[in-house]
């Protein structure tokens, strides 16, 4: 009877072991599984502005973008501002803008979509002319985070890439900007692999709105409070609000010490 009994002590020893030995690999399984899930996920960018005059909170930190040489602000201590525009179609602002921008001899940098070069490639040719950087927005606007195969990704940035060559006779610089700010971390990685900085923002308002433009007063009220050291300003240039108010907006920031520098300057 106590044979039996320790037959089947040392049996079920015998089991622990084996589960206990199997278990590492099914967790080493699962953690895999979730971290692959969360290299997947699409996201979109966001803020949290928890005090003004600071830098906000990305739902992404600034460290881990920047091992993907995405960017979406610059150093807090510095009163540099870095001034972008997403151009998906010309509505006519734009000459107002570029005026501004040479008046106080501040160098932007415009993300276009393939329309916005074919539709008006003098006001392109202008950009690169007057010293500004030219971006790419992709060629057709679509939420790059449902895309996953780096043929389709890559086909969008380097057909942009083609035409604006086609235009202006020049290659375009490396620095992408998802539309409407869906991405994927798969996203960066193809991006990064062309060779581009992914160059989000830290400051923006809704400017967007054709048909429902905020006063001047409503502009103020979300751009003056919120601006910040190292802020990467990212405003459309189809708003008409924007072409009215860009020269006082770069006054009052100037008055403020505000300098401004470039997607050079930032994505170092």
């Amino acid at each position: 009877m106590v044979i039996v009994l320790r037959k089947k002590w040392i049996l079920a020893g015998l089991l622990c072991l084996l589960l206990l030995a199997a278990v590492p690999g099914i967790f080493h399984h699962v953690t895999d599984a979730s971290v692959a899930a969360s290299a997947s996920a699409n996201t979109n960018w966001g803020l949290s502005f928890q005090e003004e005059g600071k830098t906000p909170v990305g739902n992404a930190s600034a460290a881990s973008l920047k091992q993907y040489d995405a960017y979406y602000a610059g150093d807090p201590s510095q009163k540099t501002i870095y001034l972008t525009f997403d151009a998906g179609y010309e509505n006519g602002y734009t000459p107002a803008i570029l005026d501004t921008l040479k008046k106080h001899n501040v160098k932007a940098a415009f993300f276009v979509v393939g329309n916005y070069i074919e539709t008006s490639p003098d006001l392109v040719k202008r950009m690169v002319a007057e010293g500004h950087i030219v971006g790419n927005h992709t060629y057709h606007h679509p939420d790059m985070s449902k895309i996953s195969a780096m043929e389709d990704f890559k086909k969008e940035i380097t057909s942009l890439e083609a035409l604006y060559k086609e235009t202006t006779g020049q290659e375009m610089e490396k620095f992408y900007r998802p539309p409407q700010g869906k991405y994927s971390e798969s996203n960066l990685k193809q991006a990064q692999e062309l060779g581009y900085k992914t160059v989000f923002w830290s400051l923006a308002y809704v400017d967007w709105y054709v048909d429902q433009q905020p006063s001047k007063e409503e502009a103020f009220s979300k751009l003056l409070p919120r601006i910040h050291p190292g802020a990467v300003v990212l405003l459309h240039s189809t708003s008409k609000t924007n072409a009215e108010i860009l020269d006082e907006l770069l006054c009052k920031w100037e008055a403020e010490g505000y300098t401004f520098g470039t997607l050079h300057d930032l994505c170092v």
